[in-house]
């Protein structure tokens, strides 16, 4: 199975879709991207985390930050991303403190957890109309939410706590069963 099929159907799996330029990273790492090192910095560093803890909170399985997806986000944007990508990685970073500013006073790492849910719902918000937008032109940038969500779900559902804990997994599956029953609020298969 080919990188981009198996991307593809853990998406499938979590019931969304994985952008394309998203796609189009993880199909390409090389590591010929260019390095950049405000990727790497103790700020940058806890407000990924923060960010994908809030979008994938600790519940009764663990959240994105025990599963250190922050360390899977910024070695893709470093390694697999264009610069451009990075730069608007970084960019949206401080979009998303600059929010936090204007809404409550206080810069997102300062913020309660139920007030970085409400910041990044009204950015998550503005994302979608902005995918929707009817102007929208092929070529043009994508959202700096897009790549922050994406990648942090990608990186939680392919983790181990992710895969064996928020999803049901086999170790060494058997047979292929076709059907096999499903009962609301069952978790997704992770194999």
């Amino acid at each position: 199975m080919h990188r981009r099929d198996a991307i593809r159907n853990v998406a499938i799996l979590l019931g969304t879709a994985i952008s394309a330029s998203t796609l189009s990273a993880l199909e390409s790492c090389t590591g010929s991207a260019p390095k950049n090192y405000d990727l790497h910095t103790p700020q940058t560093k806890a407000m990924v985390a923060e960010v994908a803890d809030t979008i994938i909170p600790t519940t009764d399985t663990p959240g994105a930050k025990a599963a250190k997806v922050d360390e899977f986000i910024i070695t893709m944007m470093n390694d697999c991303y264009k610069k451009e990508d990075q730069e608007l990685f970084l960019s949206g970073l401080k979009k998303i403190d600059e929010a936090s500013k204007k809404k409550f006073q206080k810069a997102f790492l300062e913020l309660t957890p139920e007030q970085r849910t409400e910041v990044l719902t009204e950015i998550d918000k503005e994302r979608v109309a902005y995918n929707k937008r009817d102007n929208k032109k092929d070529g043009d940038a994508a959202h700096y939410f897009q790549a922050m969500k994406d990648l942090t779900l990608v990186g939680y559902f392919t983790s181990e706590p992710g895969a064996t804990q928020a999803l049901r997994y086999v170790r060494v599956p058997g047979k292929y069963e076709g059907c096999v029953p499903y009962k609301k609020g069952d978790k997704a298969w992770a194999t």
